[in-house]
């Protein structure tokens, strides 16, 4: 009998499935959803450019789609295909990713009376309307509970779980009081395959727990209710109806009930694991282990690594996280990423590259990296920050934006693509340095998501300016292989590292660092970093009177 696993994969626009054979580590098929509802899948607010939530039902919907079509496309590509022998189930979801849910489970946005209201829809990773509660929380646990803030970077993101909560609280009473409990979307899908979606039942991540809600076994769990009712005396109330344990997603959430088997075309009683956020899963399915960096390159980044639980890790400052148990077990995860990589690139080709490049967005990316592709570092004068998005790592600050230093009246358009994708790569080795810091080893880079796959040229500036050989995952869908790999080995039939031997692998390129280009953005680097604590840090001291200058010096040595 052969033995398979489906691994489902809920992005921000859109979900797809993978179904692999565990033995071969062969795709068999994989099928994408788009989410329906508002502007590509997101429900936005015109008033509030922070607002960003999701309909539950779509995810519903999805999965009915996916799963059928993976299960068809399997049928097609393989003679005597079996569902039967499909032997679990995984699951990622973005996050944090919040649902108010009532005291069955049901999410309020499928109530007829919520169904309009946005603040009872689900509050999308990306939505930053909380900024404020984030910023109090900082301030509050920074000066009652610093242990809460060391293990998240010592800074609450509006991107999380209480920030979120709290922020509906001030803002919809109605919604808020109408919610018995919340859940983490990644939790509650598979509650909801495996029957268990009452608040009470419903297994929890550590994955989402650790990194997003302060949950620390250390101090028993969530937050305790003194230091919530500092916040808000609500929050306190609501703590009691929450969850005491979070688990890995080596766990069981439950296994799959009947409904759902007869909806998808599966058996049932296939073991469902507790589901993670995708980037911990796609590190999970990029091979990832101790020593290695994996990338999810997208329109943002998440950059995810793990070190033994056994070794001696200090609390890393500004990172999103450092969590027992979050990508591996008996490893620590360690969490860090860029609020927008892709979506720079994509703002800039939309709204500034003239048509001279090209009459369509493929065809001016193209023709832009072609141009750029003979420049050498330093050419363009150019130097970006990142930020067009906030940061997210290290200062964790939404309220920065994007910064374009040294344009001149003959600047081109692929000159700027140049320095953004130069801007995201120093954003990326400020990471790096930050974990080595800290003791955190980076000795490779693996890279997955479409950027890693499709533009060489990226991946050459990276390597140059991280310093690190750079790898790219076989697999296009790494974060629902990962989730597969959790679902074949919460049945315990096998290991993650039987399923990880079997199924993950390297595409055939790797990107080795070009000396003399590590050299040049070393020096451009030093620079990147001025501006970046000029504008990014309140205590700095400095001058930047010298940066256009050095700019230019370095930009007419290589066109020299």
């Amino acid at each position: 009998m052969s033995r398979y696993a489906i691994g489902l994969d809920y992005g921000t626009n859109s979900c797809r499935s993978l179904l692999v054979d565990l033995d071969t580590g062969e795709e068999l098929g994989s099928v994408v959803f788009p989410y329906p509802s508002g502007e590509l899948g997101i429900l936005t607010d015109p008033s509030d450019p922070n607002v960003a939530r999701q309909n539950p039902q779509d995810y519903l919907d999805g999965m009915v789609t996916i799963i059928r079509g993976a299960l068809e496309a399997a049928a097609e590509k393989r003679d005597g295909f079996d569902a039967s022998e499909v032997i679990g189930l995984g699951i990622d979801t973005t996050g944090s990713t919040v649902i108010p849910v009532d005291e069955a489970g049901t999410p309020l946005a499928l109530k007829p009376e919520f169904a309009t209201n946005l603040n009872a829809h689900v509050w999308l990773w990306k939505d930053h309307t909380a900024h404020e509660e984030a910023a109090s929380i900082t301030e509050i646990a920074g000066r009652e509970r610093p242990q809460f803030l060391a293990k998240c970077g010592g800074i609450y993101s509006s991107e999380w779980w209480w920030s979120k909560i709290w922020r509906c609280q001030n803002v919809d009473a109605a919604v808020f009081e109408a919610a018995y409990s919340w859940v983490e979307h990644c939790d509650w899908l598979p509650a909801v395959l495996t029957g268990n979606d009452k608040p009470a039942d419903t297994k929890r991540s550590v994955c989402a727990a650790g990194h997003k809600a302060m949950y620390c076994e250390e101090w028993g769990g969530l937050p305790d209710k003194e230091f919530l009712a500092m916040l808000a005396p609500a929050l306190a109330n609501l703590r009691d109806r929450l969850y005491e344990k979070a688990e890995t997603s080596e766990a069981q959430a439950g296994q799959l009930t009947e409904e759902w088997a007869e909806k998808l075309g599966l058996k049932p009683g296939i073991p469902v694991a507790v589901g993670a956020f995708d980037a911990h899963h796609g590190a999970v399915g990029s091979g990832g282990k101790a020593g290695t960096l994996v990338k999810i390159l997208g329109t943002s980044t998440c950059d995810i690594t793990v070190l033994p639980n056994d070794a001696e890790l200090g609390d890393v400052p500004g990172v999103c996280g450092v969590v027992d148990g979050s990508v591996l077990p008996g490893h620590y995860g360690i969490e860090a990423g860029q609020s927008a990589v892709g979506d720079i690139f994509l703002w800039f080709v939309n709204h500034l590259v003239p048509d001279s490049y090209g009459a369509t967005q493929d065809e001016k990316f193209i023709e832009m990296e072609r141009r750029l592709s003979g420049l050498k570092p330093g050419e363009t004068g150019l130097l970006a920050l990142d930020w067009n998005n906030g940061n997210r790592t290290v200062l964790v600050d939404v309220r920065l934006s994007g910064l374009l230093l040294g344009q001149t009246l003959h600047t081109e358009a692929h000159e700027i693509y140049r320095a953004l994708i130069e801007a995201t790569a120093f954003g990326a080795l400020t990471i790096i340095n930050r974990m080595e810091e800290y003791g955190i080893r980076i000795e490779e880079v693996v890279n997955t998501g479409g950027l890693a796959v499709k533009n060489r040229t990226l991946m050459q500036i990276y390597a140059d300016i991280l310093g690190r050989p750079l790898k790219v995952a076989a697999s296009d869908q790494t974060c629902a292989l990962g989730a597969a790999i959790f679902g074949a080995a919460c049945g315990g039939s096998m290991t993650i590292s039987e399923v990880q031997a079997n199924c993950c692998r390297m595409r055939d390129v790797e990107y080795s660092p070009i000396p003399e280009n590590q050299a040049a953005y070393a020096e451009i680097y030093a620079l990147y970093k001025t501006i970046h604590d000029a504008f990014g840090s309140s205590g700095w001291e400095g001058k930047l009177d010298h940066v256009m200058k050095e700019l230019i010096a370095i930009r007419q040595r290589a066109r020299a």
